[in-house]
């Protein structure tokens, strides 16, 4: 792998971090970003620690992502365009959360599309997984998450 391929990921990760610690750290109201203030800059030092380990060469990287794992995760990465840009603030936070979520499982989970037992499974995992979220975020963080259509 190039330098300049060792050196650019974590370098757009660290911007992209760079990018949503500043959002957090400059809306109101205050307590409702105190989650993604915690997570944004943990996020940017991890990323500058990084982009400071490629920049010296000490960056331990063997070969970059083929362009089959690329394609594999494609899919994925649309739904979270659409989560992150549109669905979270249009639908609701739980809302866009048990969609993406599921359309995530639908999308990676080995198990037979055909098979109505795999589909429950998938839906049930939605279910507790939207649920661990809302507790986390509504009931032990206290944290406001984008409100819309359903919740």
């Amino acid at each position: 792998m190039t330098r300049l391929g060792q050196i650019l990921p974590p370098a757009v990760i660290a911007a992209v971090g760079a990018w949503v610690a500043w959002i957090s750290y400059t809306q109101q109201p205050a307590d409702a970003f105190l989650f993604p203030r915690l997570i944004s800059t943990v996020f940017v030092l991890l990323a500058l620690w990084a982009l400071g380990q490629a920049i010296l060469g000490r960056a331990r990287v063997e070969a970059g992502i083929s362009w089959k794992a690329l394609s594999n995760l494609a899919p994925g990465f649309l739904v979270l365009l659409v989560y992150v840009f549109w669905a979270a603030k249009s639908l609701g936070f739980y809302t866009a959360t048990a969609i993406g979520f599921f359309l995530l499982l639908s999308l990676y989970d080995p198990g037979d599309h055909r098979a109505p037992r795999v589909w429950a499974r998938r839906l049930a995992i939605t279910a507790v997984f939207t649920l661990v979220m809302y507790g986390l975020f509504a009931q032990l963080l206290n944290v406001f998450t984008p409100r819309e259509v359903l919740f």
